[in-house]
């Protein structure tokens, strides 16, 4: 999230300013970075080394992937609702535009990306045909900046690539602008230290806003799994040391007391003595022979094992279906209050999303009206989310047969909620 710097022109920001923006955001890089790593499968873990000739395990468990899979599969259980009893024909009209352009795909890749950097950035833009389209952008490489109001307006995005030339080399970056009126695009030779040249392409957009939109995971702009990313971290840290120990334990030293092994007449060594012949001669009986093997305490081991595992999904909020909780004869209420951690990490999600949403709404309106004579009030239109829960078909199929007999509508209600349990 870049701060709210104060806007000094009219046509867009000057070269002093976005450069400062982009440093800004530059400095945040290692962070997205890292957390992008993390969801792929490459935790800090890989990057251990031990010295030569230890064992060097380094087991990354997919804890990040398995969070942002759970929150945001949650979030989009089903494709988003839009409806309105106000403007049903605009908002055909607007799901129409959706349609055309994939629209509940772009909301999954939105809701992955903002589980994993805390923020999702969209690009709306129509497309040499005059039809709308939106693309989800890489934060990485994209951000809006914002005025100092409590408004929060927005002043511009920004978002970058590299000028690659044909062996594949970076001869610059590529500089997106987007205000509110127009798009531009710089070239610069360098991110970190912004010089900007003309602009190669100026054009103007009808959208009546800047053209792109940022969806928070929460107000602090967090991964789901950025909160719990030490405890992965020790728990593969845990589980590699763990397997260590188990290889280091196979590979044993053998001690000899009173003796030593010498090659046979058979030219073999006394490792490849051990190995085929399975027995050890000893000269007399002063001289023996013990293993020297680290002793393993692997329930002390379990015991840590199984509490970081119940203190990542206790603090991610996401819960661990694989838990003996989750059992398959669990009542319909009983499986709401083991998700109710969960809901409400959900709700928090939906809050910002609905309001990327609506930001949304707001520029598919303004073209739509220019375009189509499509007449939209953003706040007309309802947004609505669902949920995708297993359900209990037996459970259910007993509610109904309990309520069937109940012609009085007084008596049917109180008896729901006496099976619901609200009595």
């Amino acid at each position: 999230m870049i701060s709210r710097p104060k806007w000094k022109g009219e046509g867009g920001p000057g070269e002093a300013m976005l450069a400062s923006c982009l440093r800004e955001h530059l400095a945040e890089l290692p962070r997205l970075t890292r957390l992008r790593r993390c969801y792929d499968g490459r935790a800090d873990i890989l990057e251990r080394r031990r010295e030569p000739g230890l064992p060097n395990n380094r087991l990354a468990h997919g804890y990040p992937r398995y969070i942002t899979t759970m929150a945001a599969g949650y979030l989009l259980g089903g494709p988003v609702a839009y409806q309105s009893e106000r403007a049903a024909g605009s908002v055909a009209a607007l799901k129409a535009a959706y349609r055309r352009t994939d629209i509940d795909s772009v909301d999954a890749e939105l809701a992955r990306n903002a589980s994993i950097y805390g923020r999702a950035v969209e690009l709306v833009y129509a497309d040499e045909e005059a039809v709308l389209r939106s693309a989800s952008l890489d934060p990485a490489c994209a951000f809006v900046v914002y005025d100092d109001t409590v408004a929060a307006k927005p002043l511009f995005g920004v978002y970058y690539a590299p000028v690659r030339a044909e062996g594949g080399a970076v001869g610059g970056w590529w500089v997106h602008v987007l205000t509110d009126a127009a798009a531009v695009t710089y070239r610069a030779d360098n991110l970190a230290d912004l010089r900007l040249s003309e602009a190669v392409v100026s054009r103007p957009h009808y959208f009546g806003g800047v053209p792109m939109v940022e969806y928070w995971n929460d107000e602090c702009c967090r991964g789901d799994f950025e909160p719990v990313l030490g405890l992965i971290d020790a728990y593969d840290r845990l589980e590699s040391d763990r397997m260590n120990d188990k290889q280091q334990f196979v590979d044993a030293l053998l001690l000899l007391t009173g003796c030593t092994l010498e090659t046979d007449e058979r030219g073999r060594s006394p490792g490849q003595q051990l190995r085929e012949d399975k027995a050890l001669a000893l000269p007399d009986g002063d001289a023996h022979a013990e293993w020297l093997c680290k002793q393993l305490n692997e329930a002390d081991t379990e015991v840590l094992r199984q509490a970081l595992k119940e203190d990542i999904h206790k603090l991610c909020l996401v819960p661990d279906l694989t838990d003996r909780q989750f059992a398959g004869n669990s009542s319909g209420v009983a499986m709401k209050y083991k998700l109710l951690g969960l809901e409400q990490l959900i709700r928090i999600k939906e809050r910002w999303f609905r309001e990327g949403l609506r930001n949304r709404i707001s520029l598919y309106a303004a073209f739509l009206k220019r375009v189509q004579a499509v007449s939209l009030d953003p706040m007309d239109v309802e947004i609505q989310f669902s949920r995708n829960l297993p359900v209990n078909e037996l459970e259910s199929a007993q509610t109904l047969e309990a309520l069937s007999g109940f012609a009085d509508r007084n008596a049917l209600l109180a008896r729901a909620k006496a099976l619901l349990g609200q009595e």
